[in-house]
């Protein structure tokens, strides 16, 4: 005999889950979203399910069939009988192949239109979060939310849903064909069903278990793999030249995933050999049962046959059924996981009434009318595009706790209420930038300096006060308009593993060639894309590491103006670098800064004494401000920084 039962790896596969998940209670609500995502297929669903039902239904219905050609044509030697018998099976084979395509087509376009609704949707929303939601969030469980959990929610239409209902209709017409064949020989088949369930019930705990284990240690291989092979933990690595003692870690988790797969296997071939044996043992007492009935002239051969073959249609769904509700939770739960992602509001967003930014009189776009964004002269990126006011009023600022913009799920140490800090980073802190000034911050480290840039750029929101940009609330600027006229270039610059060309037009994607290399040779970086063997296609690697610090600066400062903002914040973008790349780069800086309205974190003596005015801050206010002289002159904060820090670069350049 072979498998009994045509559904036993699904039966497997249930009994490995996490029987906890039953435990879980779910949202209210949870069931009605889950259907306003099916809407839209609803005509394929219930062409999927029709074809499920009728596939069931023909294989229900083969063993009737083996029964009328052996009683009514085999015994009596009726040949017409047998013949069409025959044909009533082969075409019920074909029909049930063309069911099991069309319900596969079905199940498909419904399976991956589901994946593909939600991981563009999760996507879109996770990009709109604030910063502070990646800084607190793990990587690793995002993206697990994008693949495992939008998969295992498909799996609640296309997997779990027909399943119940080819097991449900399979076990119904199973069991009424037997009632009518034999109620006797039927009612001695399901006096063994606890033989069946009890047993797969044990296994199937063991097998939750191993599995729950064999996912965390995949889990924590998979994690070392990716820490190890990025670009900065290989160079750690290498760095301290650990190579023997990350083999012998790498090699001790590898061997645990090892053992787990193997205790793994065997519990699975227990599970099948258990019911392979119980299925076996049914069959023979049928066999026994029905042959003594048979030789008695109580039951004929062919009803005998046939019971035998319904019966292995009879324990597989019974035992899939079983276990229904842990497959049904699983994934009700990776939809509300999902959901939790999406029920995330993100902090920083576009309010109801937002405009886009005022269009400064200079400004245009590229067919010469303002459009409320990034508006570039029509003479390159290069060209004067306007300016704006940035002004920061009596502003104070905290940064926010875990549970107002992360979620427990996605990040070890979140705990409700913790994780933010409980004091205000900015105390009110006020300002104005003129349009075409340039306005240095200075401070010792932690004083809220880059808080205030962030602000600007809107990447938080102040708790108290009013940021303005072109005189208008951040808050009621649309981000994509407020986005397009500030153009930030921080202390690290970020590079996606892609090429120059790339990196570069991620600012403008429409700039073509000569535009590209107007910016980088503005950005003095023209010259090293023209030396590279494959110019504008040349790969920059993982995070930009096959440029220098200096480099990667230059392109991203190329990037900006290609960008063309009308307000520009740098972050200590020139910390860190040798001398020559400090060079180059306050050049590149220069033609950045030249005719737009600047706030700049001053790390460099040229950045401080280019400047309109120096804001002083300290523990989170503004304690001086004026030009370089007078606040030298005045002998305070800004002059025992400038002795500390500013002189020895002066020194070091006369």
């Amino acid at each position: 005999m072979g498998s009994p039962m045509g559904s036993g790896w699904m039966a497997q596969r249930s009994f490995s889950r996490d029987r906890s998940v039953t435990q879980r209670r779910l949202a209210r609500g949870t069931t009605r979203r889950i259907l306003a995502y099916a809407r839209p297929y609803r005509r394929q669903i219930a062409v999927f399910l029709a074809t499920t039902v009728a596939s069931a239904a023909s294989a229900a219905a083969v063993p009737l069939l083996l029964k009328v050609v052996i009683d009514d044509g085999v015994v009596p030697g009726d040949r017409g009988v047998v013949v069409w018998g025959a044909v009533a099976v082969a075409v019920l084979a074909v029909l049930d192949a063309g069911l099991n395509l069309i319900g596969r087509w079905m199940s498909a376009r419904v399976g991956e239109g589901l994946i593909f609704d939600l991981r563009r949707q999760v996507f879109d929303h996770v990009q709109r979060q604030p910063v502070a939601f990646f800084t607190r969030t793990q990587t690793g469980s995002l993206v697990s939310r994008l693949n495992s959990d939008v998969v295992g929610a498909q799996q609640a239409f296309t997997g779990t849903l027909s399943q119940v209902v080819s097991n449900v209709v399979t076990l119904v017409l199973a069991l009424g064909a037997m009632l009518l064949l034999s109620w006797q020989i039927t009612v001695v088949v399901l006096v063994l069903v606890p033989l069946f369930l009890l047993p797969a019930r044990f296994i199937g705990r063991k097998l939750a278990d191993i599995t729950r284990e064999s996912m965390q240690l995949n889990a924590e291989l998979s994690q070392t793999m990716t820490e190890r092979f990025n670009v900065s933990g290989a160079l750690l690595v290498k760095i301290f030249g650990r190579y023997q003692r990350e083999n012998e870690g790498f090699s001790e988790r590898a061997a645990r995933v090892r053992d787990i797969g193997v205790v793994q296997a065997l519990y699975a071939r227990y599970f099948f050999i258990g019911l392979s044996f119980l299925a076996s043992f049914a069959t023979a007492l049928v066999y026994g049962v029905g042959g003594w009935l048979a030789v008695d002239g109580t039951l004929q051969v062919g009803t005998l046959v046939a019971l035998a073959a319904l019966l292995t249609r009879l324990y597989g769904p019974l035992t899939a059924l079983s276990n229904v509700q842990v497959d049904i939770m699983t994934a009700l739960v990776s939809f509300e996981r999902v959901f939790e992602v999406l029920d995330l509001k993100p902090m920083v967003a576009d309010s109801a009434d937002a405009r886009p930014l005022p269009v400064p009189a200079a400004a245009t776009s590229r067919n010469g009318a303002p459009d409320g964004g990034a508006e570039r002269s029509d003479t390159g990126p290069l060209a004067d595009t306007g300016r704006l006011s940035v002004e920061l009023d009596d502003v104070w600022f905290r940064y926010p706790s875990a549970d107002e913009v992360s979620l427990a799920s996605l990040e070890s140490a979140a705990r409700p209420g913790a994780g933010g800090n409980d004091h205000d980073v900015l105390r009110g802190v006020s300002f104005r930038i003129e349009p075409g000034q340039l306005v240095a911050l200075v401070g010792p480290s932690g004083a809220g300096k880059t808080t205030i840039t962030g602000l600007v750029a809107r990447l938080y929101d102040p708790t108290r006060g009013v940021v303005r940009v072109g005189g208008r609330d951040v808050r009621e600027t649309t981000l994509e308009s407020l986005h397009d006229a500030v153009g930030v270039v921080t202390q690290d610059a970020h590079m996606f593993h892609d090429t120059v060309r790339a990196n570069l037009a991620y600012a403008r994607p429409e700039a073509g060639d000569a535009e590209l290399f107007e910016a980088a040779d503005a950005a003095q970086i023209g010259d090293l894309i023209r030396a590279l063997p494959d110019g504008l296609d040349t790969v920059v690697g993982d995070r930009g590491y096959r440029l220098s610090g200096g480099e990667k600066q230059r392109l991203a400062i190329a990037r900006l103006l290609l960008k063309a903002p009308q307000v520009v914040v740098l972050d200590e973008a020139t910390a860190h670098l040798d001398s020559e790349s400090e060079a180059a780069v306050q050049r590149a800086l220069k033609t950045a800064l030249t005719g737009r309205t600047s706030l700049v974190i001053a790390h460099r003596l040229s950045t401080v004494r280019d400047a309109d005015s120096i804001l002083v801050v300290e523990a989170g206010r503004i304690v001086e401000r004026g030009t370089h002289e007078q606040l030298l002159l005045q002998g305070g904060l800004y002059a025992e920084l400038y002795r500390t820090q500013f002189a020895t670069q002066e020194h070091a350049s006369s």
